[in-house]
């Protein structure tokens, strides 16, 4: 029998590597020949950048970047040197993790930090690059990225404009003609688990510029300053960004890879299989066993579960699920194409105590799967 163990982390409490360990380790209490392979996942968020290591074995790169404020900052990316593939979390340098509460506003923002990570990797070789957009603190249409790429934004008087959120409705004409010269020839895959468009009622300042410390008037001028690029951009490149599902995604830095990049979106999860193999290594497997923290119906909205599903269902292999905590009907799992659900937690217990139990809770768990499917 072959089971793979394909899990995403249980947030705080597990990682999708731990995940892996123990219920290899309840399996193993039941069956003595049986062959497990261990292939944690992620769909683009936190944890992402180590289960990408996991794969494509990069060294970790450290550099000294601008932070969204223009601070310098040490921030971390991903390289492999063997197959020249890099992977880059936008997070680490252009956050909102990376500001106080006080410092919190999408209107004075970049991501100028992201652009001279994307420059230090093409520099070292890199011919694939994949960025994760996930969890910005800005809001300006990827402008700060192209920057620090070589491409220069002009007003109405040709003057250059610093790169932020406040100055897109500025906008008046793009300068490529100092763009880096390694960038033409590099592929970008970006990871966007999001539809929404570069602007509007579901745009990038509407929908997420509130968490990024974007007052009301605020979120109308960034709305319409995002309008009034995507002009300049359709002028210039003759791409309709708010016709590109996921151009709003980051502060708009999903519509900045595809023109300024060349990028290509996609799912996170989907990145993440292909890095792994998923779907070759699945091929003649008996059981896929998955797991998150809590399993709900926004499983399926682009979430590790839903990709390993995804999968499994194309090579007709069936899917268990154990998870923190399950809140889903049963008419809900068979639309979902699971075909084992169960909660890991045991007895009467608080959040932190069922937390600090998952390990165990989830060897359990799987000693029992493994009797049942024996």
């Amino acid at each position: 029998m072959k089971i793979v163990i394909a899990p995403d982390k249980f947030k705080d409490s597990l990682t999708g590597f731990e995940f892996c360990d123990a219920v290899a380790e309840g399996l193993q209490h039941v069956f003595d020949d049986v062959e497990i392979v261990k292939m944690p996942l992620a769909d683009g968020g936190d944890g992402t950048i180590d289960v990408v290591r996991h794969y494509i074995h990069g060294e970790k790169i450290s550099i000294t970047v601008n932070d969204p404020l223009f601070r310098p900052i040490s921030a971390s990316y991903l390289y492999a040197s063997e197959n020249h593939i890099a992977y880059i979390e936008m997070a680490e340098a252009s956050g909102l993790k990376l500001l106080a509460d006080a410092d919190r506003n999408c209107m004075n923002t970049t991501t100028f930090g992201t652009g001279e990570l994307i420059a230090d990797a093409l520099e070292r070789g890199a011919q694939e690059i994949i960025l994760g957009i996930g969890g910005s603190a800005t809001n300006d249409g990827g402008m700060g990225m192209a920057n620090a790429l070589g491409y220069r934004f002009k007003d109405s008087f040709s003057k250059e404009l610093n790169p932020v959120g406040s100055n897109l409705n500025k906008v008046k004409s793009i300068d490529a003609s100092k763009v880096h010269p390694l960038l033409a020839n590099a592929k970008f895959k970006i990871a966007c688990d999001v539809s929404n468009p570069f602007y509007g009622v579901n745009g990038a300042a509407k929908i997420y510029a509130p968490q990024k410390g974007a007052s009301e008037e605020e979120i109308a001028l960034l709305d319409n300053g995002l309008k009034s690029f995507a002009k300049v951009v359709f002028d210039t490149y003759n791409i309709s960004l708010q016709k590109i599902q996921g151009s709003g995604a980051a502060g708009g830095i999903g519509g900045g890879a595809i023109v300024f990049l060349r990028g290509e979106l996609t799912s996170g999860i989907d990145l993440v299989k292909g890095l792994a193999r998923f779907d070759e290594v699945i091929a003649n497997a008996d059981w896929v066993i998955t797991g998150e923290g809590q399993l709900d119906e926004q499983t399926l909205s682009g979430k590790t579960i839903d990709g390993v599903i995804t999968s499994a269902k194309k090579a007709n292999v069936p899917v268990a699920a154990l998870c923190g905590s399950v809140s889903i009907s049963i008419e809900q799992q068979e639309g979902f194409g699971l075909a084992y659900v169960n909660s890991i937690v045991r007895g009467v217990s608080t959040l932190p105590e069922a937390m600090a139990s998952s390990y165990t809770n989830l060897v359990n768990a799987s000693y029992n799967f493994a009797k049942l499917i024996k």
